[in-house]
Order: structure tokens, then sequence, then C-alpha cells
């Protein structure tokens, strides 16, 4: 995987979390197909660049994704 792919990848989340208020990871994977190192990795890049809101879900098994407004 190199910086093209992830930058690539990190469009796919952002373009995922456009279209819906909040996601979980198993959505998330849903919606992109992409594989776990793939999400983290975009996941990272968003958050990097202060474009996540990162939390967890009521019963703390998940991460639920935002973007930041």
């Amino acid at each position: 995987m190199n910086i093209d792919t992830i930058g690539y990848n990190a469009g796919l989340l952002w373009n995922a979390l456009n279209d819906a208020e909040a996601m979980g990871l198993k959505q998330i994977k849903k919606a992109t197909k992409l594989k776990d190192k793939e999400l983290y990795a975009a996941i990272g890049w968003l958050a990097r660049e202060g474009k996540l809101l990162i939390a967890e879900n009521e019963d703390e098994k998940d991460l639920v994704l935002s973007l930041a407004q």
C-alpha cells in the first residue's frame, strides 16, 4: 500500500461519511469495501487532517465515525 492508495481510500471513507450522519466501522467497511488495514490507514489520514470525529458507541464495542464540521 502506498501513499496514493491511502489517500484514495481516505476519499472513499470521506464520501461514505459525507452521505451519512455517522457510521460504525462495520457499516463503513460494507459501504467502502475496504479491508481492515486499508480502513485504518484511511481513518489515520483523515484524523491527522482533523476531518474526523471519533467516538465509541453506547456499549463501547465499536467506534462511530463522523465528519468534523
